[in-house]
């Protein structure tokens, strides 16, 4: 991983989630999604987290690692570095109880970068679509802002 663990916001949600009593984390993956992490080995094990909360199950590091292993994700290099993700976000020393704070910071990261992404889709259609399309796609990025700005202010309101 390029950033430590300890200073990285969704790999310390990540962890609090590892860690977290499920009813805790039941609310948490009720609310964050996985397109929501920016890093795809980060979405990948919030992937597999949040199945195992959703199933009532165990949700640790180890059952974390036997579902991946189950599913053939341990192999290859692939598998080192999602292990080795695994290893650095289980041992990033985040708070469990700080779970819901977390997950509105991944939240929230996510709904910026989105604002960043809508800029350079617009640049992209500015430069390639034809003109009578540059209006629909502005109309549909903006519809898409606002429902992630109603969930963003529908989760800032939430108890997690």
């Amino acid at each position: 991983m390029d950033a430590d663990p300890r200073e990285d916001i969704e790999a310390l949600c990540l962890c609090a989630l590892l860690w977290a009593p499920a009813d805790t984390a039941a609310r948490a993956v009720a609310i964050v999604e996985t397109t929501d992490f920016h890093r795809p080995l980060h979405a990948e094990l919030y992937c597999v987290i949040a199945a195992l909360v959703r199933e009532g199950a165990p949700h640790g590091t180890a059952m974390v690692a036997t579902a991946l292993e189950r599913d053939g994700e341990l192999a290859g290099h692939h598998g080192i570095r999602i292990a080795r993700a695994l290893t650095d976000i289980a041992t990033a020393g985040a708070d469990p109880v700080s779970l819901g704070y977390y997950a509105k910071a991944v939240v929230t990261r996510a709904y910026r970068r989105g604002y960043h992404e809508a800029a350079q889709s617009m640049a992209q259609a500015a430069a390639e679509l034809p003109d009578d399309q540059l209006f629909e796609h502005l109309l549909a990025i903006g519809r898409e802002r606002r429902t992630a700005s109603r969930r963003l202010i529908a989760l800032r309101a939430a108890e997690i």
